[in-house]
């Protein structure tokens, strides 16, 4: 009887300690795969734009006069404006990432009540403002078009346009991200951690997007 007693002791103390357990945070805290998989893959992104960069740099070396008669032809401030555009996405989706890790997926208040915004409304902010950046590049492209800068018309052009080009596929990629989280955040019925993550994994590739940007916009326009 004494036995019997000390085992139904333990095995409730047993099912007392899986219940905490699993009611409570796990004892084991392991890295999240799908933020690793997102960090490994944007590791593979920046020897992509390494090479880029590693084009442009070889073709301006070669080439100086081409590159000071053609540089002089870009709009400074108006590149300006746009990287200020995407930078202020940045700032924005990683309010949306506060707001998801706060599993709160859509706003609390009115519409003008920023501060009870949830993720989808700061998420959406930051595709229109990436939107508005794709806008003026293609704006710039037709205007350097129109100044016989094409992707065919010389070594400056076709490192412009490669750099420029793929940096903006991206961004096109990342607001087609935005949208699948946003979609996301409707058609479930709980917001859980699981769609908190994917959001926080999309703005690691926009911030990336954003810095990549940063360094094109100082080797292209900047140092000219």
């Amino acid at each position: 009887m004494t036995m019997r007693r000390e085992f139904s002791a333990i095995m409730e103390c047993v099912t007392s300690t899986s219940l905490t357990q699993s009611a409570g945070a796990p004892v084991v805290n392991r890295p999240n795969v799908v933020a690793i998989g997102t960090i490994v893959w944007l590791g593979s992104e920046v020897m992509f734009f390494s090479g880029l960069f590693a084009i442009y740099f070889t073709l301006r070396s070669t080439s100086p006069e081409l590159w000071a008669a053609e540089t002089a032809i870009l709009n400074v401030p108006f590149a300006l404006t746009i990287t200020t555009i995407l930078v202020l996405s940045s700032v924005t989706a990683q309010f949306g990432v506060f707001a998801a890790e706060r599993l709160q997926p859509r706003r609390t208040g009115g519409v003008f009540q920023i501060a009870k915004w949830g993720m989808v409304e700061w998420f959406f902010l930051s595709f229109i403002l990436g939107a508005m950046f794709v806008t003026g590049q293609v704006f710039e492209y037709a205007t350097l078009v129109s100044e016989h800068v094409s992707i065919s018309s010389n070594q400056y052009g076709s490192a412009f346009y490669l750099t420029t080009g793929f940096h903006g596929l991206h961004v096109l990629g990342g607001l087609i991200a935005f949208l699948l989280i946003i979609g996301r955040a409707y058609s479930v019925k709980r917001f859980g951690h699981k769609e908190a993550t994917s959001a926080i994994v999309v703005s690691y590739y926009w911030h990336f997007v954003d810095v990549v940007w940063i360094g094109l916009f100082l080797v292209i326009y900047v140092l000219k």
